[in-house]
């Protein structure tokens, strides 16, 4: 047993906590405090650094993309190479022909003229696929295949793949010559105008159709009212002049090849034999064989404009709002 004076002395010694202050015990520690303070402070400031570069490598990259879109926006127009010597000169005619598709004058134009001003194409070759589409469209780029042909001296020769109908057989008619597979569809000169009448369906539902208009006939043509006999017959004629219009332009481009039957000019549509045999085209081909055989230049060149990567975007993020409503407006009278 230890004397009175060492367990005092034991009491009294700096192992014993129990008397130890709040403040005396964080001061004891304050270097390990210090040092884990010190160390988040670092990580932090290495997290914000590492965000911050990420930031700035992400605005980078989006003004890289940004460039790269704008510059192949300016550049991817237009034929797709540059050949060495004589050529078939090529331009697609795909889909609905309407001024928002690919189609349209706008588009085909500026390809046209690049195809025709090129002293290497010996020939232009329309490859057609399409079921037709707006009159006015059709009749913008026929005329224009009309006048450079005048222009430049240059054949044009029509290929049709699958369909070559209505508007699409408009633009056809300006080539020097067609040719279609046996089973591709021709034909079709016509015009029509579809829409539809709710005005039963309205009075079912109890549903009040109120419409004012300045102008007696502004109202002419609305779906939910009666389409009354005047209205049918000022629409008729002017589809019938339409329809002139276009047998106009079929007899001038085919000239005495045509072998018109009473359903030639009905709206009726052929195979490639049966139109062979009736003059809508003058034989069975392709393409291939067209450049072949009859242009006698095998090398084909495209020269139809593409649409780039940044315009598909900007049609699919917004630029195509409405487009709905506009085709609806160019339905009138759609060569179909």
């Amino acid at each position: 047993m230890p004397p009175p004076a060492a367990a005092a002395s034991q009491a009294e010694s700096p192992m014993t906590t129990q008397d130890e202050s709040p403040e005396a015990a964080l001061a004891s520690r304050s270097p390990s405090l210090n040092h884990v303070l010190e160390q988040f402070a670092r990580d932090y400031l290495k997290d914000r650094r590492s965000e911050r570069r990420w930031r700035l490598f992400s605005r980078v990259m989006w003004l890289l993309l940004f460039l790269a879109l704008a510059v192949m926006l300016i550049t991817s127009r237009g034929r797709a190479s540059t050949p060495i010597g004589p050529h078939t000169a090529l331009i697609e005619v795909r889909g609905e022909i309407a001024s928002d598709a690919e189609a349209s004058a706008a588009n085909l134009l500026p390809g046209l003229k690049q195809a025709f001003e090129d002293a290497s194409a010996q020939a232009v070759v329309l490859r057609i696929n399409s079921p037709g589409g707006s009159p006015v469209q059709a009749g913008i780029i026929h005329d224009e295949i009309v006048r450079l042909k005048a222009l430049h001296k240059k054949k044009v020769y029509a290929v049709v793949e699958e369909a070559c109908a209505s508007g699409a057989y408009y633009i056809a008619v300006a080539a020097d010559e067609i040719y279609a597979d046996k089973a591709s569809i021709v034909g079709s000169i016509g015009v029509l105008m579809n829409g539809f009448g709710f005005e039963g369906l309205m009075e079912k539902l109890g549903i009040e159709r109120r419409l004012l208009t300045a102008g007696e006939n502004k109202g002419m043509g609305d779906p939910f009212g009666p389409l009354s006999p005047k209205d049918r017959a000022y629409t008729q004629a002017m589809l019938d002049q339409i329809h002139q219009q276009f047998i106009t332009v079929v007899k001038a481009g085919r000239g005495e090849r045509l072998k018109p039957s009473p359903d030639t000019f009905s709206g009726l549509y052929w195979n490639g034999e049966q139109a062979v045999a009736l003059g809508l085209i003058d034989q069975l081909g392709s393409l291939d064989s067209v450049a072949r055989n009859v242009v006698k230049a095998e090398e084909i060149v495209d020269y139809t404009p593409k649409e780039n990567v940044a315009e598909r975007l900007a049609k699919r993020f917004g630029a195509s709002i409405g487009s709905g409503a506009v085709k609806a407006l160019n339905g009138l009278g759609a060569l179909r």
